[in-house]
C-alpha cells in the first residue's frame, strides 16, 4: 500500500525534458545530445531579404557525448551553395546540462567562411540557457510542453547587413536572441523566436511516430527593425543514432 501512494509524488518529480517536436528554427539551443549521431538537414527562406530570390542552405554534421554527464560535442558543415556544393563553412557546439531541466551551450556558427556567405561578418560566437518548464506536462511521456532559450551572440545576432545600415535600419543588433516553444498537440510546437535582429513565429512538427524526422516552417522579419520584408522559412533535419547502429552489430 506504501509503495502504491507514493507513485503520485514519484510522477510529480519526474523531470520533464523538451519534447520531441522542433522548437527553433532560427537561433540555437541550450539542450546538446545524449550519445554518437550523425545528421544532416536543409533549410531556407523565400523572398531572400532585399531580393525576390530564395536562399537555401544544406548541412551535414555528427555530435558525440552525453551533456547530462560530461559535455556533448557537435561538430557540422555548411553548404550555402546547394547545387554547386560550394562556399562551405563549419559550425561548432559544446552543451552541458547544469541542473534540473536545464542546458547551456556556447558555439562558434561559420567559422572558415567566404566573405559574403551571410548578411553578418562570419564567425558568429554565442551562449545560449534553455528551460523546460516544469507541472505542464506534454502529450509525449517524459517531456514538458513548454520550452524556452535565452542567448547573448556576436556576428549574425548584433551586426546588421550592409542593406540595413544603408536603408537606415542602424547597424547593430540587440546581440541577445530568444524563443518559446510551447506544444499545441503531440509532435506539434508553436514557436516565437528573436534572432537580435528580428521576430519569427513557426510551426515544429515531428510528423510520423518512432521516426526522427523533424519539420519547421513558418515566417521570419515580422517587424522593420531589419529587413525589406517578412520572408517563409523551412527546415527539415534528421538525425541518426550511431549508438543503436553498434548495438545491432
Amino acid at each position: 500500500m506504501d509503495s502504491l501512494a507514493n507513485e503520485p509524488e514519484k510522477f510529480d518529480r519526474q523531470e520533464l525534458l523538451p519534447n520531441d517536436a522542433m522548437q527553433n528554427l532560427m537561433t540555437p539551443s541550450g539542450w546538446g545530445g545524449y550519445g554518437s549521431y550523425i545528421f544532416g538537414g536543409v533549410g531556407g527562406s523565400y523572398p531572400s531579404v532585399y531580393t525576390h530570390k530564395a536562399d537555401l542552405i544544406s548541412s551535414v554534421g555528427f555530435c558525440v557525448g552525453n551533456s547530462a554527464k560530461f559535455v556533448n560535442v557537435a561538430a557540422s558543415l555548411n553548404i550555402t551553395k546547394v547545387r554547386s556544393l560550394s562556399d562551405l563553412s563549419a559550425n561548432f557546439t559544446i552543451s552541458h546540462k547544469i541542473f534540473r531541466a536545464s542546458s547551456i551551450s556556447a558555439g562558434a556558427l561559420q567559422v572558415l567562411a567566404p566573405s559574403q556567405v551571410s548578411d553578418a561578418p562570419a564567425p558568429t560566437f554565442f551562449f545560449a540557457f534553455s528551460h523546460s518548464v516544469q507541472g505542464i506536462r506534454s502529450k509525449t511521456p517524459g517531456s514538458s510542453r513548454l520550452t524556452y532559450t535565452i542567448g547573448i551572440g556576436s556576428g549574425r545576432f548584433y551586426l546588421k547587413s550592409p542593406y540595413d545600415v544603408l536603408n537606415g535600419r542602424g547597424k547593430y543588433g540587440t546581440a541577445v536572441f530568444g524563443d518559446v516553444s510551447y506544444e499545441l498537440i503531440k509532435h506539434v510546437n508553436i514557436n516565437a523566436e528573436w534572432t537580435g535582429m528580428n521576430l519569427g513565429c513557426s510551426l515544429g512538427i515531428r510528423p510520423f511516430s518512432g521516426s526522427a524526422l523533424s519539420i519547421g516552417a513558418g515566417v521570419s522579419d515580422l517587424t522593420r527593425y531589419t529587413s525589406d520584408k517578412p520572408s517563409m522559412m523551412f527546415s527539415m533535419g534528421f538525425p541518426l543514432s550511431l549508438n543503436r547502429r553498434i548495438n545491432k552489430l
